[in-house]
């Protein structure tokens, strides 16, 4: 069967794992690499061995079927709206787009044409969250009633050569990180239905520790420190910290409380373990081994997997209306903390299925 034809648009630090999982794929062939920076498209196109383009000229060109968008934020919209109306499918990095109106004309435009949109985070599919998801449908923990996610740092600017964009609307720790917990939260107990939330900003600029612009101060012009109550449709109620405003914690990433046990969730910004459970009348925690494949960093595995599902007539996993539904709940949490109300969200889409068993 011939390969699935794509042109990578972005060519940043995320870019490398993602065209080393694609060039390694036997269903894909990527046939472009493209950025504003030609430069930078230049040193993608030398280290994998495809071609540097325009990105005007990656859209134009027939052979490619798939727009992989690793752009930052603020050009997710545009330049996932420009690959729809040039004909191509489109995958997009996280977030989907900045605000949800964005997203919702996305996934307007893909359905006029009879197009997917795809979108990351891609972590849920690897062993960690897949293999807790198996357990929470067998009822290992019982029936979900409860969690609790954090995402604690100081922030990027201490290591990130031009972290701006890491401080502007669509930006922030919720709309940067959230999209790995809020994907891993839906993956496991469905769609959340109301949010209400808490935020504030510690800090009025930042200074920028690392490159060139080391010692440059950058205006703070979203909020950094979010506390989200998200009411899940399927009954458990979880609270999100996320933040930038933290220097140490030694709070888990995600641990799911049920009526007969406690799981503690992997990093979902990983595709790995460690996996913890504890059951009721157990004097410890076990680890649990991982039962399912991508362990490693795969990321690129979710564009391998709605190009298959194109092929298959299947709906893909990491999908324009997951990613359409994170995006809505972070905006509701900052509506939240603005109007000081509790927001309801519109349906969310079902849980995606789980994935093989077997590597692919």
């Amino acid at each position: 069967m011939a390969k699935t034809g794509v042109a990578v648009i972005g060519c940043g630090d995320i870019s490398g794992i993602y065209l080393k999982t694609l060039t390694q794929s036997a269903d894909v062939e990527v046939r472009a690499v493209a950025d504003l920076d030609a430069e930078r498209a230049s040193r993608r196109s030398s280290e994998f061995g495809v071609p540097a383009v325009d990105p005007r000229e990656a859209l134009g060109d027939p052979r490619v079927e798939v727009v992989v968008n690793l752009t930052v934020p603020s050009a997710h919209h545009q330049v996932a709206l420009d690959a729809l109306r040039a004909g191509k499918h489109v995958y997009n990095e996280k977030p989907l787009a900045v605000r949800p109106d964005q997203g919702w004309e996305l996934l307007e435009v893909a359905k006029e044409h009879g197009l997917r949109v795809g979108a990351a985070p891609d972590t849920v599919l690897g062993a960690g969250v897949q293999t807790c998801r198996d357990l929470v449908d067998s009822g290992a923990i019982g029936t979900p009633v409860a969690a609790q996610a954090f995402m604690m740092c100081p922030g990027h600017e201490g290591w990130h050569p031009n972290p701006d964009f890491y401080y502007q609307p669509g930006g922030g720790p919720l709309f940067d990180m959230g999209p790995y917990y809020l994907s891993a939260l839906v993956t496991l107990l469905g769609p959340v239905d109301r949010v209400v939330a808490s935020a504030r900003s510690a800090f009025s600029e930042r200074t920028i520790g690392h490159g060139g612009r080391k010692g440059q101060p950058i205006p703070v012009e979203t909020p950094t420190h979010i506390v989200a109550a998200l009411d899940f449709a399927s009954g458990p109620t979880v609270q999100l910290t996320t933040s930038f405003d933290v220097l140490h914690h030694t709070l888990p990433p995600i641990e799911l409380y049920g009526s007969e046990g406690t799981l503690q969730v992997p990093d979902p910004n990983g595709f790995g373990g460690p996996i913890r459970l504890r059951r009721r009348g157990e004097d410890a925690w076990a680890e649990v081994p991982l039962a399912r494949p991508y362990a490693e960093n795969t990321r690129g595995l979710g564009v391998v997997d709605m190009v298959r599902a194109i092929r298959e007539g299947r709906p893909h996993r990491a999908s324009g209306a997951l990613a359409q539904h994170v995006l809505e709940t972070m905006q509701a949490a900052l509506d939240s903390d603005r109007d000081g109300r509790r927001v309801t969200l519109p349906d969310g889409p079902q849980r995606p299925e789980p994935m093989p068993r077997e590597a692919w």
